[in-house]
């Protein structure tokens, strides 16, 4: 019960001062709330991304949502496994194929069959190169095979990197951005590849290089 309590005061916490840090601003799609059930993908730079997608989403659709995180860093410290788990109640993944004990795509479809969302990142690492964003790896297709009904929400994070750098200890205050795209489901007779490029291309479309691009 305490501990319940703990977690809840920590959630709201540490929504407010991703919220104070970065002023984040929700863009959603002309068609307006993504379902109440999504699987929310995104690009990934840093490792506060899926914090500032919860803290963005209204009440009612981020006490649903889960985000999904690599075990091996939520894992590795009494205080980060507290928040992983109990804060924000992530699904925790095993990255290294060899020590895993579960499939992540059968943890994920677990999770959305219970009726959750779940926020990932399709790259699978962050990205620290000058590319807008890493190749996808298979796991949002196979997840999208599982469960075709569940709506798939591209959503563009901008400017979190920005606020904070690799290899810096204090965030630098700064505005950011989270887009919401027009929900997507795979297609019948999809085939992975052509899945993958058309949520590639989705996702792409919302970053401000490519709304720059097509001004």
């Amino acid at each position: 019960m305490i501990r319940d309590l703990t977690a809840k005061l920590a959630s709201i916490a540490i929504m407010m001062f991703a919220r104070a840090l970065t002023a984040a601003r929700a863009i959603w799609h002309e068609t307006g709330l993504p379902p109440k059930q999504s699987i929310y993908f995104a690009n990934h730079s840093s490792h506060g991304d899926f914090v500032l997608i919860w803290a963005v989403l209204p009440p009612w659709l981020r006490e649903r949502t889960r985000p999904v995180a690599g075990a091996e860093y939520w894992l590795k410290s009494k205080l980060s496994a507290f928040i992983g788990r109990d804060v924000f109640d992530a699904v925790l993944i095993e990255r290294d194929p060899e020590a895993r004990t579960q499939d992540p795509v059968e943890q994920m479809t677990t999770v959305l069959n219970d009726g959750s969302s779940l926020i990932l990142f399709p790259e699978g690492t962050r990205n620290q190169t000058e590319a807008r964003m890493l190749p996808f790896k298979s796991g949002l297709y196979h997840l999208a095979c599982k469960r075709p009904d569940v709506a798939l929400v591209p959503v563009w994070i901008n400017n979190l990197n920005r606020v904070m750098p690799k290899g810096e200890f204090v965030p630098i205050p700064l505005i950011c951005t989270v887009t919401f795209g027009e929900p997507m489901r795979l297609k019948a007779q999809e085939t992975k590849d052509e899945f993958i490029a058309r949520a590639e291309a989705a996702l792409l479309a919302l970053s401000p290089s490519s709304t720059e691009d097509n001004a």
